[in-house]
């Protein structure tokens, strides 16, 4: 069924975002990999249809509101549609708790926590104007437990970003578009292997499952979510920790 929708997956050019954008161009969907690295979105989109019909790149900085109205002009102007968004952009930068600057701390949530609402609010009100749509942010176990490895902005972004699903997904229930979170773990990547270092085997001794989290895996929550069928899940968060939160 979702051979006809369009996706629209922002921080999508690298990294879980481009896994995500992988998963659900797989799946069938014409997919626009919206990224501030516009050069990256387009390489990425490229790779999956050198034709440009099912794939196409987008610059966009999810912190600037006119971005995020243009990236939806764009969106409209080349697949004609769209139906499912992903808010995937993030900034992350592991700095102590105490030497966050104020500067530092509005960057952060102005692109995690800002770019998000306002991401919601922009493509909220036009799939409720069409009647359908999906949305899906991407949350963090850092959001839930309060660690601060990736810095206690980012941890509090994310928390905040919970918060968001719920009053969007309350706010558009009842106009055929649901609003979920997914919320991972450490995941086997190479951000998070650059800030475990050479610490891994003693890292995974303190999760649960004892192995790190598989960014396929969680690209396949998301299109759970993103799908059709995912009609009567709204307001929810997703986890997928290896056990290190439970709920």
């Amino acid at each position: 069924m979702s051979g006809s929708q369009v996706a629209v997956v922002t921080g999508g050019a690298r990294g879980l975002g481009a896994s995500i954008v992988r998963r659900l161009h797989g799946d069938g969907y014409r997919v626009a990999v919206a990224d501030l690295d516009g050069g990256a979105a387009a390489a990425l989109a490229k790779e999956l249809d050198p034709s440009s019909g099912t794939a196409v790149g987008f610059a966009a900085d999810v912190a600037e509101r006119a971005a995020i109205e243009g990236l939806l002009a764009g969106v409209l102007d080349r697949f004609g549609a769209v139906h499912v968004l992903v808010n995937n952009a993030a900034r992350t930068q592991a700095v102590p708790l105490m030497d966050i600057s104020p500067e530092a701390l509005d960057e952060v949530m102005r692109v995690n926590l800002g770019g998000t609402f306002a991401t919601c609010q922009v493509f909220g009100a036009h799939l409720a104007a069409q009647g359908y749509g999906r949305i899906v942010n991407m949350a963090s176990l850092a959001g839930q437990n309060g660690g601060t490895a990736t810095g206690g902005h980012y941890a509090a972004s994310k928390g905040a970003i919970l918060s968001t699903t719920k009053v969007f997904a309350r706010e558009l229930a009842g106009r055929g578009v649901t609003v979920n979170a997914v919320s991972p773990g450490p995941q086997d990547s190479e951000m998070v292997r650059s800030i475990v270092g050479d610490r891994l085997e003693s890292y995974l001794e303190q999760i649960p499952v004892g192995r790190l989290g598989d960014p396929d895996f969680v690209a396949q929550m998301v299109a759970l979510l993103a799908s059709p069928a995912a009609a009567t899940c709204t307001g929810a968060c997703w986890d997928t920790n290896g056990g290190l939160y439970l709920r």
